[in-house]
């Protein structure tokens, strides 16, 4: 399941990191058009960006956030041709992870 895309490029010891992420972020309270019911919720609830052993950005969301989420930070300290690697996990235990080189 490739659900993530990142872009992370340093410039004057700051890295912008961009990254989309494939996913349906359901909320609980749509209802299907078709049948009247409701849609399940199904929504990332955890995601992060690891750098070396250290966690250097994370976020708790919720139901919320929208279909295919947009997430972009910056960060100090990464160097170029480093590796970053973002991680997230739904409320329905699902998980994925990518890792990108700094450029």
């Amino acid at each position: 399941m490739a659900s993530i895309r990142i872009k992370a490029k340093e410039k004057d010891g700051i890295t912008e990191v961009k990254a989309l992420i494939k996913h349906p972020m359901e909320n609980g309270i749509r209802k299907d058009l078709e049948t009247g019911a409701l849609v399940p919720a199904h929504f990332i609830k955890e995601i992060e960006c690891t750098y070396g052993d250290k966690v250097v950005v994370s976020a708790i969301w919720s139901g919320a956030v929208s279909k295919n989420p947009y997430w972009s930070f910056k960060i100090k300290g990464a160097s170029k041709g480093d590796t970053l690697k973002i991680t997230w996990k739904d409320n329905k235990g699902e998980t994925d992870s990518k890792e990108a080189k700094i450029k």
